[in-house]
């Protein structure tokens, strides 16, 4: 397993794709660093008028919620309408979802478009799932990886996409395994957007994918292990950015399985 992920980090990097993100603007500038430095290529385009030539020279496409307001709201719903019909990978990250009923009545949407991979903390997962009637905390999990197994279970049947769960262990599920990924650093959790970079470096890792799951459990890993490391070298959540970025760019193939805690069931 672990030579078939780091098959697709070197994928990433020699195929560099086009990744559209229609992402929240706190995060677009971290998000483009972390696409830039696994070696893909990010596009940030929302305007309704040029989604349908976007999505067509796009190879992927990666739809993060986390400021949307009714424009965006329309853009996410058309862009996720056309990668489907185009047959285009894309994926859902639902940031905030339960917080709203506007969250909530967009993701109803985007559903309907049958997201290839959807990536979201523990209370996100369950409240998508409809598993948590109570109200989540916004873009912060108050319930652990675990806890939103059996939630990610349904979505994963009933939508069809592969679910990744994040938080202390990131949990994949793609309907017949489980991949446990025991990485990263607490640290990572004082740095604004390193989820939604996470969640648009995996856009990048399904564009060049003919295994969803593989793909994700790479791209989830490469992303835990650098920050892991980064974090080795970091006095604190400012260095560890740079840290992170750099690590990205330069992780060899022997620091990644040598540091990766992977365990399917």
């Amino acid at each position: 397993m672990d030579k078939k992920l780091w098959e697709y980090i070197l994928q990433v990097k020699t195929k560099a794709p086009l990744v559209q993100n229609i992402t929240n603007f706190v995060v677009m500038n971290n998000t483009a660093n972390a696409l830039l430095a696994v070696g893909a290529s990010p596009i940030m385009a929302h305007a309704h008028g040029e989604l349908e030539e976007m999505a067509n020279i796009c190879q992927s496409l990666v739809v993060n919620i986390g400021t949307a307001d009714d424009y965006w709201s329309d853009s996410m719903i058309k862009a996720a309408g056309t990668a489907s019909a185009l047959k285009k990978p894309w994926l859902l990250d639902p940031v905030g979802a339960g917080a709203t009923s506007y969250r909530d009545s967009l993701l109803r949407e985007l559903l309907k478009y049958r997201p290839s991979v959807i990536r979201g903390n523990a209370s996100e997962i369950l409240a998508l799932a409809k598993h948590n009637l109570s109200r989540t905390k916004g873009v912060d999990s108050t319930a652990s990886s675990n806890e939103a197994v059996e939630a990610g279970r349904y979505l994963n049947e009933s939508v069809g996409a592969i679910v990744c769960i994040s938080g202390a262990t990131d949990i994949v599920i793609d309907g017949k395994r489980e991949y446990h990924i025991s990485n990263g650093d607490p640290l990572m959790t004082r740095v604004t957007g390193l989820g939604c970079s996470s969640s648009a470096v995996l856009g990048a890792f399904i564009a060049v994918a003919d295994d969803f799951a593989a793909a994700t459990v790479a791209g989830t890993a490469l992303f835990s292990v650098a920050g892991e490391l980064a974090a080795k070298s970091s006095a604190g959540p400012g260095s560890l950015q740079v840290a992170l970025l750099d690590k990205l760019f330069s992780i060899t193939e022997s620091e990644f399985k040598h540091t990766l805690k992977l365990e399917i069931k």
